[in-house]
């Protein structure tokens, strides 16, 4: 751990970054707290929480949740929760654990995160651990089993909790939904009874909720950049501008709900269930969950009746705020440059990233 330490203070890049946001903290302070630390926990409690803690004081962003007491037993969770931001998410998981005096979390991230090397190593001092992507289907199914046995051993046998978005990558439109392929590699290391397998995972949704999404209209470029060609792919430049917008720009308030623990909605399926219903009835169980435990802001509901050109939730807002929506909209769109830009394509998309969590909100209840 000390020579991980030495090696991201030692980063000129890492001090570039971090020092314009430290404020008051001197550089030489924060070399000598990091230096102090000797084991993740006190990394996590003496630099990532409270570093995050101050860029959302600079950001003038507002952390709350909800529901804690689905966090309680003696037993390790499976945190599944939905995916808007590349960091943030797990992070913000982890410094309200911190808070609530919990042990924080395990996290699985995608490799893409480790394109900066220091990011790459504070992320492994958080209790990060790798999901690796892009690889030749032989190796991709050895890292995939080899997850499977991970993630089993960790949560079960060494009895720590862990963190994993319910897809990989982020829901461009917050339709979020549960990949199916994520199911089949948690159930893997039991491959004969999958059923029991997720069971004894002790799944617990999440759902987290931004009021602003710094990073919609990146999305939403991304959006029209793969319509516009199937064979798109992002660039190490637009990971790296994806993090760094996520975690500088306006967010206004973030609400992360607990849902509650699956396993008495697992334990009413039928247990002879093929392997294929099993998971995606398990899928439906996690995103109906999800879905129903959303924070919605003005702006959400204005989004719907925008998407569904209704005024079902006119009473919710009045026309001034509309107003502003609509101007948020368009300067989101301004900031896009791509060829060919099509803004209303652009508009709809933004739209549907604020309006998709109420849609699925009101389907979940009919359910």
């Amino acid at each position: 751990m000390e020579a991980t330490i030495e090696k991201i203070t030692s980063d000129s890049y890492f001090r570039q970054t971090v020092v314009p946001y430290i404020e008051t903290a001197t550089w030489k302070n924060l070399i000598q707290t990091m230096k102090r630390c000797k084991t993740v926990y006190d990394f996590q409690r003496m630099v990532t929480s409270p570093i995050l803690l101050k860029l959302f004081d600079v950001t003038q962003t507002k952390i709350n949740s909800s529901n804690w007491q689905y966090t309680k037993g003696d037993k390790s969770h499976l945190y599944i929760s939905n995916h808007r931001d590349i960091i943030l998410d797990a992070a913000i998981l982890n410094i309200l654990m911190l808070l609530n005096k919990r042990e924080t979390v395990e996290i699985a991230i995608g490799d893409n995160l480790l394109i900066i090397p220091w990011v790459a190593d504070i992320v492994r001092l958080n209790k990060s651990f790798i999901v690796k992507r892009n690889l030749p289907i032989k190796q991709l199914l050895e890292n995939i089993n080899h997850l499977s046995d991970y993630i089993s051993h960790t949560s079960i046998e060494r009895n720590q909790s862990i963190w994993i978005a319910q897809r990989e990558g982020r829901a461009k439109d917050a339709n979020d939904r549960t990949q199916i392929s994520v199911l089949k590699m948690l159930a893997l290391y039991d491959k004969h009874n999958p059923l029991k397998a997720l069971m004894n995972l002790n799944i617990v949704p999440i759902s987290i909720s931004y009021e602003y999404d710094p990073c919609d209209y990146l999305k939403a470029k991304e959006s029209q950049m793969k319509r516009d060609n199937a064979e798109h792919k992002k660039t190490f430049f637009d990971d790296v501008e994806s993090m760094k917008t996520g975690i500088m720009g306006y967010k206004g308030r973030i609400h992360l709900q607990f849902g509650r623990p699956i396993n008495s909605q697992l334990q009413q399926l039928d247990m002879d269930m093929d392997k294929a219903t099993v998971l995606s009835s398990t899928a439906s169980i996690i995103d109906r969950e999800i879905h129903l435990n959303y924070l919605f802001f003005i702006h959400n509901y204005i989004a719907y009746d925008l998407m569904t050109d209704t005024h079902t939730f006119a009473h919710k807002y009045n026309m001034v705020d509309r107003n502003n929506f609509e101007k948020y909209i368009t300067k989101q769109v301004d900031k896009i440059e791509v060829d060919n830009k099509d803004e209303a394509f652009l508009r709809t998309k933004i739209i549907q990233m604020y309006g998709n969590t109420v849609k699925n909100y009101l389907q979940a209840l009919e359910m």
